[in-house]
Order: C-alpha cells, then sequence, then structure tokens
C-alpha cells in the first residue's frame, strides 16, 4: 500500500499510528464517516470527519466527530472569524490535495487553518482519515493537534 501525504507527515514527524484499512464500498446512505465506523466497529464519536469550510472567504479545517455536526457559528468564532460556511467540494479538494470521503487532515497540500473539536481529548486515541477511502489512521488527539497547528475547541453540536 503506497504511503499517503498524510502517513509521510506521521513517518517524518515520528509519531505512533495504528493504520486501519476497510472496504469503503458503498455508504448504504450513510456518510463516509458513519460507514467507515461501521466497518471498523470504532464508537462514531471516536471517528472524526475533515470538513473544509471557507471562513470569511479563505478555506479553513473543521475536525469533529462523526456522531455530531460542524456548529459553523461556533467554529468561526472558535478560528477568529466572523462567518463560515461549507467549502464548495471542488475547492476542498484542489485545496487538500485529497478525494471527498478521504480528505485527511494531515499532510494537505496548503496548510490551512484547523480547529479539532475540544472532544478528540476525551480519547486516548482517535480515528482521521489517512487521505484515501477506506483508509483511517488511529493517532494520540494530541498528536493530531500539534501536527495540524489545530486550536481546540467546542465546535459540535
Amino acid at each position: 500500500m503506497a504511503a499517503t501525504p498524510a502517513v509521510r507527515v506521521l513517518d517524518r514527524a515520528g509519531v505512533t499510528y495504528a493504520l486501519h484499512p476497510y472496504d469503503a464500498g458503498t455508504a448504504d446512505g450513510q456518510g463516509y464517516g458513519e460507514a467507515a465506523a461501521a466497518a471498523l466497529g470504532t464508537d462514531p464519536a471516536r471517528l472524526f470527519k475533515t470538513l473544509v469550510t471557507e471562513l470569511d472567504g479563505t478555506l479553513a479545517v473543521a475536525v469533529v466527530p462523526v456522531s455530531g455536526q460542524l456548529d459553523l457559528k461556533a467554529f468561526a468564532a472558535a478560528a477568529g472569524g466572523r462567518k463560515a460556511a461549507m467549502a464548495d467540494p471542488a475547492a476542498a479538494e484542489r485545496s487538500s490535495g485529497y478525494v471527498r470521503g478521504g480528505i485527511s487532515p494531515l499532510g494537505q497540500r496548503r496548510a490551512l487553518r484547523t480547529v479539532v473539536d475540544a472532544s478528540a481529548l476525551d480519547w486516548p486515541t482517535v480515528f482521521v482519515s489517512a487521505g484515501r477511502r477506506g483508509l483511517q489512521v488511529e493517532l494520540a488527539a494530541t498528536d493530531l493537534i500539534r501536527l495540524t497547528a489545530a486550536l481546540t475547541a467546542p465546535i459540535t453540536r
């Protein structure tokens, strides 16, 4: 399996992590994150989705548990902006270098302002996309926050 940019970031940083491949198949009406949590048999509150947003006209990243929804107002406030909306999927793919459903907060083409939901710190490890559909990476939330230079805040409703 070829290393994704996200995996290369983790290797360069010397971070302890575990890769979890799964059959991405069809989501059967579920979102990508819900399908990944089900396939891996993990709590959806422990598996985090990467959402690219538009914050005051610039792209930014929110990392929230699959079990919740991004609170755009809370995200904007936490990121120091006034207004946030979901980014156009094509813009998210161009900016990150990943495809929708496989966007990782790690190893993006351009480093974007990132906010990780504070609930990530409730778990010894969390799961995020490793940079492709069908591949999650499990790592310490503190490593995720450090490597993405993220802020943490309650941004999920």
